[in-house]
């Protein structure tokens, strides 16, 4: 039987303190020719690669702010009536916030007809890497709740494979992978046979680097992974629950809410399962196998100015499993 609890705990006061790990922060003020804001107007951030989508309305005093953005290239639009159609595209890369003045010009009042196509998203980025957003990944099969970030990294990244009981291989020095959930790095090996695997659910997006490693990761040359978890923080209240049932007695049911406003946001996630193949067995029929987990995740946002944020995640995982017999043992008793 293992136990696990992490606690994460990040307070930042300079005026760079906009995200905590590696989460970038888009914020800016939208106004007309005459330098009045401009109020109401719908502002969309997306990727049409890992599918990552967020929606916006100017406040009152024409400002607009996206947080929790993970490291990517971003496409931003923002419609408002009477006002042409504005669009841009975005490098999020860092903690450092980007701030934007958007300035919008008037309506044309004659009828035209025009063909164009945006442009696409241009990667500047010199490292091989794969970046999956929830949207993705929350349809990719898992085989537990228990390794449910093993099966995405080894479902979205070219250079990894599958190993036995929920453990991963990336191509190259086993040794020389690195995993961080929001800038915190996590040295325990990956797999159903250890407690440290954050919830599928609470995972916002990863970016799995798997060739040419950047120099802030240090020697690593084998993976690096960036996990952003999911936060509440500026977002309407959402909430999903789901529950499997399947062959060996393999339940799975996983549960999440976030809520939050402009300075304060709260995610939870809780995840249990529970399986007669629970490990790898070395026989076809499997037997004495059975294990269960459950894990619960809660993330804590509170952003008081535009100068500070409280971020404070905690993460509690229980594992308790059998290991399979061979037939010889049985036998033997």
């Amino acid at each position: 039987m293992q136990y696990l609890l992490l606690s994460l705990f990040c307070l930042s006061s300079s005026i760079y303190g906009q995200s905590v790990g590696t989460a970038g922060t888009i914020r800016g003020k939208i106004t007309d020719p005459s330098g009045a804001v401009v109020t109401g107007a719908t502002v969309s951030l997306s990727n049409d690669l890992s599918l990552y989508r967020r929606e916006a309305k100017a406040s009152a005093s024409g400002e607009f702010q996206f947080t929790n953005i993970p490291p990517n290239v971003y496409h931003l639009v923002v419609d408002a009536g009477g006002f042409q159609h504005y669009h841009r595209d975005l490098t999020v890369r860092s903690v450092v916030p980007v701030n934007l003045e958007i300035s919008l010009a008037l309506e044309t009042q004659h009828a035209s007809v025009a063909v164009s196509s945006e442009p696409p998203l241009i990667e500047t980025s010199p490292s091989a890497h794969a970046a999956v957003d929830n949207t993705v990944f929350s349809k990719m099969p898992t085989s537990s709740v228990a390794s449910g970030l093993s099966d995405i990294i080894t479902l979205s990244s070219p250079a990894v494979v599958a190993d036995s009981d929920g453990f991963f291989h990336s191509l190259g020095d086993h040794a020389q992978m690195a995993l961080s959930i929001d800038n915190q790095p996590i040295c325990d090996q990956q797999g159903s046979l250890f407690s440290t695997q954050i919830p599928l659910n609470a995972i916002q997006s990863i970016e799995a680097v798997y060739g040419g490693t950047p120099a802030e990761y240090g020697d690593k040359t084998s993976l690096v992974v960036t996990t952003i978890t999911r936060s509440g923080l500026g977002q309407k209240t959402h909430g999903s629950f789901s529950g499997e049932y399947g062959s060996f007695g393999t339940i799975n049911q996983r549960a999440d809410i976030g809520l939050g406003g402009a300075k304060w946001g709260q995610f939870f996630a809780v995840n249990a399962s529970r399986s007669g193949r629970f490990l790898d067995t070395p026989e076809y029929r499997p037997f004495h196998d059975v294990g269960n987990n459950m894990n619960v995740f809660s993330r804590s946002d509170y952003q008081p100015d535009t100068s500070n944020m409280f971020h404070l995640n905690i993460l509690a995982a229980r594992n308790w499993f059998q290991i399979p017999n061979t037939i010889d043992q049985r036998d033997s008793g």
